[in-house]
């Protein structure tokens, strides 16, 4: 039988970290998990949208357990101080959604250097996990959730002497290489947690084809044809951002979901959430473990797995 959001188990006295929770999948999301009775941390760089997407949820679930983090993945500085805040309140963190992103952007650096669809899309995300680690360790079968793209199937590994594409840069080049390093990290993390016989699990999901405002976003900001063709592909037969969040959801819920599984529509770009194969090719373990280097490098933050599930456990 198809899996549906009717499937997620009664998520009560669980605690979900959503980021980019202010529209999209990642409100979808959301609002998926505060019916199912979690308290969900929107974590969000606009804060107006935030206040927005909390109010719409409010609407349909009157009770809905949320709370409001700012942050902004592009920065590093953010992404540290919003984690430190989301651990003062939350010691155990159930689940963690690394949903938000940006798509085929102009040519920019962030206030760190950084290529912004890099900055944002994966190296936001591993600051704020290994932020967040330590509560997620402390939460029995905690879940890491990763959001990748099908864009992933055009990128390739990080080149560690031009991570941030300097001299070579084209909006889908960088968008495919940040939405493969999503893949990356999920595997990655998962092998390291796994080998160290961590509770934790880390998956990957995309969610295909869907209407949300990531692609009008992606035309306003660059207005490129291959950008307006995608925006009209996901006007005219993309999924619901409803449905588009359903890989994600059964991920992080699904009782029989594991660890360094991906999920998708059943389809490629559209259908039911199902497990789907990852090929050997798109996560050798040279390329996981070089984006995890490279990624520390970057970003001055040692992710060290093992200390903090020794850590965990003493």
């Amino acid at each position: 039988m198809a899996w549906t959001p009717a499937d997620i188990p009664d998520q009560t006295g669980r605690v979900a970290v959503v980021s980019g929770a202010n529209g999209g999948l990642g409100l979808e999301t959301a609002r998926a998990l505060a019916r199912a009775g979690a308290h969900v941390v929107m974590v969000a760089r606009n804060l107006d949208k935030a206040a927005d997407a909390e109010r719409d949820v409010r609407d349909g679930i009157p009770d809905a357990s949320l709370r409001i983090v700012e942050l902004d993945l592009s920065s590093q500085h953010s992404v540290k101080r919003a984690a430190v805040e989301i651990r003062a309140a939350h010691s155990k963190i159930d689940l963690l959604i690394n949903n938000a992103g940006v798509m085929a952007t102009p040519e920019r650096r962030t206030e760190d250097g950084f290529e912004l669809q890099l900055a944002t899309n994966h190296l936001g995300h591993f600051t704020l996990t290994a932020g967040l680690l330590p509560a997620l360790l402390s939460a029995p079968d905690s879940r890491v959730v990763t959001v990748t793209s099908t864009a992933r199937h055009m990128g390739r590994p990080v080149d560690p002497d031009n991570p941030h594409l300097e001299g070579r840069y084209e909006p889908w080049r960088a968008y495919g290489q940040s939405k493969l390093a999503n893949l990356h990290f999920a595997i990655e993390l998962h092998r390291r947690l796994e080998a160290v016989g961590a509770a934790t699990g880390s998956l990957a999901a995309h969610p295909g084809l869907s209407n949300t405002d990531l692609q009008a976003s992606s035309v306003t900001n660059t207005g490129g044809l291959t950008q307006t063709i995608a925006h009209a592909a996901a006007r005219f037969t993309g999924m619901s951002p409803a449905r588009g969040a359903q890989p994600q959801l059964r991920a992080a819920t699904d009782p029989s979901a594991r660890s360094g599984e991906l999920y998708a529509p059943r389809f490629g770009n559209n259908g039911r959430a199902v497990r789907r194969p990852l090929l050997a090719r798109s996560i050798r373990p040279r390329d996981t473990q070089l984006l995890w280097d490279v990624s520390e490098r970057e970003t001055g933050v040692r992710f060290d797995v093992a200390g903090a599930v020794r850590d965990a456990t003493a």
